[in-house]
């Protein structure tokens, strides 16, 4: 019988969005600008490897402002804030750089639309999450968190009239279609974005792992954070395919036993996961056997631009 021949199927796109990349360059570019030590409020992105980095040069994570000096720089980060933290940073005086996603930015501005409206509102996230936690502070006496079908039906809104609806940005269509289902037939009036507020990145990223499965990958691994949203969800998809899946820091996390039955793997990464840990892992299974190939499912070519103070500044003239 003819052995059936080995591949490791690598998603693309993967790994790192516009709203991350520009996020880490923010830092960036402050590193080489500013004495250190460069405060940032919260991790920048949700990647323990990029974190550990930054901090290793000399960027000090912090949970709250009150751990940063009056009149200090801090960014923050790509998952937004609420007003309170805002009020906060201009009441102690520091010098701000948002490196908040625009699209996170988008969802803060429809909450607040709302709000002005006098509408209540609900927003489909994940508890605890530094987005949501961000975006419930733009109007906390009149959002609703929902995560669930359950949450809805124990929603005590009125049904008549107009009820906003946002999405935390790091879930999927997916896992949105049935809680916002349940949404429009309890409340007729939900006004719900045309698009939605799903991340661009996060549908690509999941439809990119839906394609590894119809291609026959049989186990996949996904490189990322636990506290990472997208990357956890990514797992999800395809367990959800039948297709068991593991989430990984990079290659000391390979569960070699569990990869052994499996001649084609699938490989992708979360939004806020390096390339460099990517190629690593890839470059353990395929000298274990497993050669790489890459599936492109679609092309990306978003880029957001930099806060103003890190815009180029331009060439003089004469």
């Amino acid at each position: 019988m003819p052995e059936v021949q080995r591949a490791v199927l690598i998603a693309s796109p993967r790994g790192f969005c516009a709203g991350v990349d520009r996020a880490i360059e923010v830092v960036e570019q402050l590193l080489a600008r500013e004495a250190p030590p460069l405060h940032v409020r919260r991790e920048i992105v949700h990647n323990r490897a990029v974190v550990e980095d930054l901090r290793a040069r000399g960027v000090v994570f912090v949970e709250e402002l009150d751990e940063v000096p009056n009149g200090s720089l801090v960014v923050f980060s790509a998952h937004g804030v609420s007003p309170d933290v805002w009020r906060d940073a201009e009441a102690r005086g520091l010098r701000v750089i948002d490196a908040t996603c625009p699209l996170v930015t988008k969802v803060h501005r429809q909450v607040s639309r709302h709000a002005a409206a006098g509408l209540p509102i609900v927003l489909i996230g994940h508890a605890g999450h530094d987005e949501v936690l961000g975006t419930m502070g733009e109007a906390p006496d009149a959002i609703h968190l929902v995560t669930s079908v359950a949450d809805v039906e124990r929603l005590a809104l009125p049904a008549a009239g107009p009820v906003g609806c946002v999405t935390q940005t790091t879930l999927g269509l997916d896992e949105t279609r049935e809680i916002v289902a349940a949404l429009r037939l309890r409340f007729p009036g939900l006004l719900f974005p045309e698009r939605g507020d799903i991340c661009y990145a996060t549908q690509n990223r999941q439809d990119a792992v839906k394609d590894l499965v119809r291609r026959g990958s049989g186990f996949l691994l996904v490189v990322g954070s636990p506290n990472s949203s997208n990357s956890v969800r990514l797992c999800e998809v395809a367990e959800s395919l039948g297709v068991p899946a593991r989430l990984i820091s990079g290659p000391a996390d390979l569960p070699w036993d569990e990869l052994a039955p499996h001649p084609v793997l699938g490989l992708s990464a979360g939004a806020s996961a390096p390339e460099h840990l990517v190629q690593a892992v890839a470059a353990s299974l395929a000298a274990r056997g497993w050669p790489a190939r890459e599936v492109v499912t679609m092309a990306e070519d978003v880029r957001f631009r930099l806060p103003p103070e890190l815009a180029p500044r331009p060439e003089p003239h004469g």
